[in-house]
């Protein structure tokens, strides 16, 4: 929408007395890119001449609205004159929406703009890679704004390591006690990588989150799930809240900086899960950094197969495959050298590590201090660029072996 600025009256300026009309001579429009300023002064009901009430400038802009023609109408009375008050500028802004040029085959006005019709839809490709599922590539549609203003309603279609297919509502609040709120229903698939069953989900949720001071933030959350895993199918519900600390600026390549995660979920059928992950990253001589990370998903009970924790994988114990055990509860360390190969100015960025990793799972009632942690030892090359973030590590698990581990990800 465009902003233009206009005269208005000066301190000191004369003003109109009860016995002077108001009245308009002449009509501004501003922002409107496919209607003719024409055609808009005439929908205004108005004319150069006409006298200017108390009501005329709500009522002009209530007669654009009921159009339907423009997303946003805005209308200002302006003096035209500082030493006539009397003389009156109105002022029309209008915002249309999208737009988009065509030709006409006239040869004086060979294009013009026309106000586009029907859903505005953006495209971005979807293509991942995680550890234990394999590729997962597709698509999303969105549709901006459609409750306003920083509003999203998304469709996510993907295929192959993780089958979905969802619509999804994202709104960014100004006011109130949320200043972030998600909902959306889905349908999704993928196989499990230990017990080598199909996890197929039908999923409603909502979530609100508010940002308390800078860098915490809180949220809660609920939602109903229909699980079929093997031979096993289940409906519950589940409520959850979790406080987040992130003073990191890019969470691959974070210095410097804490992440805080703690977050509690209670499922229909009685359980309660407690997620804690607390990361750091130190920085050290030239672009070097320290890295370490604790994490540990505990429950209160004995959990299905669907709902248990996986060990192995780059998510925890890169050293062993993904879904290399499962239990109830886990626990996982990890300690990382980063070094960058590139200067931090670049877009893209390239560098390797040194890590260890440490993790172990356990069945409901058993004691962590009676479980045997599984360790490896390796190495990665690392790649981050604007859309594209690609992490290849050589890890050897002790007593497993050595083996690849990859995650990727094209995102925007």
């Amino acid at each position: 929408m465009l902003v233009v600025a206009l005269l208005q009256a000066p301190a000191g300026a004369a003003t109109a007395t009860p016995s002077q009309t108001e009245t308009i001579t002449a009509i501004q429009v501003h922002g409107n890119t496919a209607t003719p300023d024409e055609e808009i002064r005439n929908l205004t009901g108005v004319q150069v001449g006409t006298p200017v009430e108390a009501t005329t400038v709500d009522e002009v802009a209530a007669r654009l609205r009921a159009t339907r023609r423009f997303e946003h109408v805005e209308v200002l009375k302006r003096f035209a004159s500082i030493s006539d008050p009397t003389q009156i500028v109105l002022v029309v802004i209008v915002d249309e929406g999208a737009v988009h040029i065509e030709t006409t085959g006239d040869d004086d006005h060979p294009v013009r703009a026309v106000k586009s019709h029907g859903p505005r839809l953006l495209f971005l490709p979807i293509l991942s890679f995680e550890d234990g599922y394999g590729f997962t590539y597709g698509a999303q549609f969105a549709r901006p704004d459609p409750l306003g203003a920083h509003s999203r309603l998304s469709f996510p279609l993907t295929w192959g390591g993780q089958k979905q297919a969802a619509i999804e509502l994202d709104k960014t609040l100004e006011r109130g006690p949320v200043d972030r709120i998600t909902a959306g229903a889905a349908i999704t698939g993928r196989t499990n990588p230990f017990y080598e069953l199909d996890d197929n989900r039908e999923h409603l949720w909502a979530r609100g989150e508010r940002t308390v001071i800078p860098h915490l933030r809180v949220g809660v959350d609920g939602g109903w799930q229909h699980v079929s895993f093997g031979t096993l199918t289940n409906s519950y519900g589940d409520v959850g809240a979790d406080v987040i600390w992130d003073t990191r600026l890019d969470p691959m390549l974070a210095r410097n900086a804490v992440y805080a995660k703690a977050r509690w979920n209670h499922l229909g059928f009685g359980a309660n899960q407690t997620e804690l992950d607390a990361r750091g990253y130190l920085g050290l001589v030239g672009q070097s950094i320290l890295a370490v990370r604790a994490q540990s998903v505990t429950s209160d009970q004995a959990m299905p197969p669907y709902l248990q924790p996986l060990l192995g994988g780059t998510s925890n114990l890169r050293g062993f495959s993904a879904g290399s055990a499962v239990g109830d509860n886990l626990v996982a360390l990890t300690g990382e050298l980063i070094l960058p190969l590139t200067s931090p100015l670049h877009i893209g960025k390239l560098g390797v590590s040194a890590f260890t990793d440490a993790g172990t799972v356990w069945d409901y009632g058993a004691r962590l201090a009676d479980q045997k942690f599984k360790q490896d030892y390796g190495g990665s090359v690392w790649v981050s660029a604007a859309f594209f973030r690609l992490r290849l590590a050589v890890a050897h698990g002790i007593g497993a072996g050595t083996r690849v581990a990859v995650d990727a990800s094209l995102t925007f």
